[in-house]
Order: C-alpha cells, then structure tokens, then sequence
C-alpha cells in the first residue's frame, strides 16, 4: 500500500478512529490492532510475503528470550549466529541470489571454463532490507545485554511490522521503539496537528518535488548520449532532488504516521545537501541506517582505535557494505567507494567532525565560504549519484563523460521552467526551516489560525497540482 494512494487515504483514517475511540482502553488491545493492520497495509502488496515477516518476528522472540535463560556465552553466541543466519540468509536469498550466480558464471568464463546455471524469477519481498536490520538490533542488543527481551509476542510481533515505517524506514531500534508498546499512549492534540503538518510536508516532498523530477531523470538518463553536458549536469541534480524528496518524503510521512498513534520514530533526515562536507551528509543523510552500521558493524571492528589506518578501513567497509545493502548492481558498491573516497581525506586531516551545527545557525543567510562548501559538496554528493542511478558501471562512465566535455558550457537544450521553479520553493522553505525537526514546524509558532489555514491550503493545491500520481517510493526496491 502506498502513503501517496487512495487506498491508503481510506485505510489511515479507519485504523485511526479504532485505535483512539474503540480499543482505546486497552493497552493490548491498540497494540493487537496495529499488528492486524500493519500486516494488512504490508499484505495489501503481496500476502504471500507475509509469511516471511512472520518467521522473522517468531524466530528472533523465541531466540531472544533463550538467550536471556542461559548463562553459558558460547550457548547465547550460537543463539545470535542463529538470528544472523536466518535474517541475512533470506535476505541474502532474496536480493543476491541472482547476481552472485551470475557474477560467478562470468567469473569461470573469463578464465576459460564456462558453463551454464539457470537463474531464479525472484520477486524481492517489499521493505525485506529495512526490517531485517531493524529485527536485527533486537537479537544484538539482547545479546549485549543492552537490551531486556520482552516476553509479549504482540508487542513484539507490532514492532518488527509497525506499518508507518515498516517497508522503507526510518530503521529504529529496538531499544527506542520497542518499549513504547508497554508504555499506555493518550491522544495529543498537539502532536496529532504536528504530524499532520509533517505528513503534508513529506507529500510534497514525494508527490510534487520527487516525482516531477523523476519524470526528466527518467528522460535524461534513458538517452543521456542525445544530450548535451548541461542538460546532464541538469538530470544530476533532479535525480539528487528526486531520491531526496522521495526517500525523505517517505520517512516524514512515515513519521507523522507515527505521531497520530502516539509513538516517537527518529530523525531520518536533516537537511543534508546544506551539508559543508561529505562527513556532514552522512551525519545527515539516511540516519537511521547510518548509525545502524556506525554502531552494529563501524565500532565491532574497532572503529578509528588503533588510528587512521584502521579508521580508514573500517570506514571502507562500511561505504562498502552500505552500498551493497542498497541492491545488487555494481553500480551500487562503485557509489559506496566513491562516498568512502571523498571521507577519507577528511579522516586524514581529521576535518571529519568539523561541522557538527546547523550552517549558518544564528545568521538567515550563510557567508560566501559556506555557500561555497555547500555547492561543492553537493556537486561531489552529485557525481556519486550518477553511478547509484546508472544502470552499469559503463552507462555511469557514459554519463560523466558526456556531461564533462564542452558541451557542459552549453544553452540547455531541455529546461523545464517548472520543475526549477517548484525546487526553488523547496530550497527556500527547507533553508527558512533549517533549525527545526522539519519546515512545517514553524507553523506552529504563527498564531494567527487564517494564516496557517492559507499555507496548508497552498500545499494540498501544489499536491493536487503537480503531482504525478501513484508513483511508488523509490526505496521500496531496496
């Protein structure tokens, strides 16, 4: 079911009025409600994956808690390899399958053995990455003891299936998420009008910014040999707008989803192309994963102990890896190396924690040296991005290649007027609305009700305007 569709406007309002005047005296009554509907909002796209989300949640409650009822280390790490297993072999069947059998047949031809092997028609079950790892940090951190496993399967079984975020993030903890099924939940006014206005907000993120310009990427990519380099260097940057409105659309929906049932999902994104840096976009950009891999994988290697050699490894392997955990392609594990390549020599320096505060925190515009380190790092953010939406590591060379040759100099032989207009917009009201969890959150400070009622009307008519309907997130292939 997707956030930006009718259905989803029908089933939101009905789980909403059941949660809060029919179950809402009863703590596991509420809880058992949002199981039932997650697994129908996730069912809704396929029911015979459900099936695979049961498992997991089965599979890692019972390990969990046998996990606690030993007190034998090599029996709980056995417990855990278990849940390492089984979550990452399914994942791993269901993402990878195809591309190491393929990549393995070309291995053995290029040294002289062929051979064929047939390849699987593998559907990839929706949002698989996100609740894999969010599953995950429950089975960790009961292992570390960071954690106590709970011994209520619906709260569990919710909380692995927790529809707002479930097929596309934010990927929240275990420890942060978890415990808000135990904790008795009251309707806040406040809160509700606060992820109505975050809702709006990542609609038309979504709706208006991303899907306007993925109708030009789509264009400007398919044919990029017909196009001179400044109407490429133009398809960069609605791509870098395109899977920013997208994906961050997707987490503010998700988000104030959340707030209407009063639950508390993390920041997922801040503002990263107002980033001065590389370290300071990844600080910024998909957090929730960032710090799942800074905190389950970065620091268990040891982290930047040892000094930078290992800093730079560590760092490696982790640009690597995420690049691989967004899809099977080379092009994917390329973009991964790339970002590690332009952090390294912040690393090096020791530069990579220099801008931990908001650009331009006290003052309404930035100074020309930060305009400068925005503009080029989001033009390096770019570049990388060429490679993560190319189909082949040879189109992605294509592209760069054509869009670095004079013709970057050139008049735009594609301009859409439109689509600039409407990222100015964006541009405009994310920089005025730097300093809080998301733009609209200023609103709650106008206290003249006409005013806000005007603004709100101006965003659903810009929705209802310019979208491009039905179009689904980009991230659901991931």
């Amino acid at each position: 079911m997707l956030f930006n569709s009718f259905d989803f406007a029908f089933f939101l309002p009905i789980v909403f009025l059941l949660y809060w005047f029919v179950t809402n005296r009863s703590l596991k009554a509420q809880n058992a409600l949002l199981l039932v509907a997650s697994y129908f909002f996730y069912g809704w796209w396929d029911w015979r994956f459900l099936g695979l989300l049961l498992l997991s949640t089965v599979v890692d409650f019972f390990l969990a808690r046998n996990m606690v009822s030993t007190n034998s280390q090599s029996v709980k790490k056995r417990l855990l390899w278990v849940s390492l297993g089984l979550n990452l072999g399914l994942l791993g069947f269901f993402k990878y399958y195809n591309f190491f059998l393929e990549n393995f047949i070309s291995a053995f031809t290029f040294f002289g053995h062929p051979f064929e092997a047939s390849t699987l028609e593998i559907v990839l079950p929706v949002g698989i990455s996100f609740y894999t790892f969010q599953t995950l940090s429950y089975s960790i951190d009961v292992y570390r003891g960071n954690l106590t496993p709970t011994d209520k399967f619906i709260d569990f079984a919710a909380f692995v299936s927790f529809f707002p975020q479930l097929v596309a993030g934010p990927i929240e903890r275990a420890t942060n998420l978890l415990p808000q099924f135990g904790k008795h939940r009251t309707f806040s006014k406040e809160t509700s009008i606060d992820g109505m206005r975050q809702i709006l907000w990542g609609l038309f993120k979504k709706m208006v910014i991303a899907d306007n310009c993925g109708t030009y990427v789509d264009m400007i990519f398919g044919g990029y040999q017909d196009y001179p380099g400044s109407v490429l260097a133009l398809g960069v940057i609605f791509f870098a707008f395109q899977i920013y409105g997208d994906f961050s659309g997707y987490s503010d929906i998700a988000i104030g989803v959340a707030k209407l049932f009063g639950f508390d999902l993390m920041r997922n994104f801040a503002l990263p192309y107002f980033s001065r840096d590389v370290a300071e976009f990844w600080r910024r950009w998909h957090i929730s994963l960032s710090t799942w891999f800074r905190d389950y994988l970065y620091i268990p290697l040891g982290g930047s102990k040892g000094g930078n050699s290992k800093a730079i490894r560590n760092t490696m392997i982790i640009f690597l890896v995420s690049g691989f955990w967004h899809g099977a392609n080379w092009t994917f594990i390329a973009w991964g190396a790339l970002n590690a390549l332009l952090f390294l020599p912040l690393i090096i320096s020791g530069s990579h924690r220099r801008h931990l505060d908001t650009v331009a925190k006290d003052r309404f515009l930035p100074t020309a040296k930060e305009l400068g380190l925005m503009l080029t790092n989001f033009s390096l953010i770019g570049i990388t991005w060429v490679f993560f939406r190319a189909n082949s590591i040879q189109a992605a060379f294509g592209y760069l290649g054509g869009m670095f040759d004079m013709s970057f100099f050139q008049m735009p032989t594609l301009l859409p007027v439109t689509v600039l207009f409407l990222l100015t917009i964006l541009i405009i009201i994310e920089w005025i609305g730097r300093n809080e969890l998301h733009p609209l959150a200023l609103l709650s400070r106008v206290r003249q009700k006409w005013i806000r009622w005007i603004i709100y009307f101006a965003f659903v008519m810009l929705i209802f305007t310019f979208a491009v309907k039905n179009q689904q997130f980009i991230y659901f292939q991931f």
